[in-house]
């Protein structure tokens, strides 16, 4: 069983930049990969980013982040960070990191591959 806590959430307007992290505790072998999901208000959950625990280290991002929110990951820690830099008010949403299984060694950004969720950290961006 993996426990996954989110931090770094918050209030920032247009232009600014966020810091979110996961922590994960538990049985750590159980997984390959960590990835970080999105939901606004009456919207369907959408993958960002993803980055595998593997020793290629593949990351994946969504078209719309691709260059702003560059994932990392620290196995000494068991922390994957995601740091938010030129956030838009589209990227207002709960975000929810997870960690599951890599497809061939490279991690995917498909909610079913992740079978441990956190609780998530809400995002506002705002003026």
């Amino acid at each position: 069983q993996l426990q996954l806590v989110e931090s770094g959430g918050g209030l920032v307007q247009p232009g600014g930049s966020l810091r979110l992290s996961c922590a994960v505790s538990g049985f750590t072998l159980d997984y390959d990969a960590i990835g970080w999901f999105r939901q606004a208000p009456g919207k369907e959950r959408e993958g960002v980013s993803c980055i595998s625990s593997s020793g290629g280290s593949s990351t994946g991002y969504a078209d719309s982040v691709t260059g702003r929110f560059p994932i990392s990951r620290d196995n000494a820690k068991n922390t994957v960070t995601l740091p938010m830099n030129s956030l838009k008010p589209e990227d207002t949403a709960v975000y929810y990191c997870a960690a599951g299984r890599s497809l061939f060694g490279s991690c995917v950004l498909v909610p079913r591959m992740y079978a441990y969720w956190g609780q998530g950290t809400p995002v506002t961006v705002s003026s």
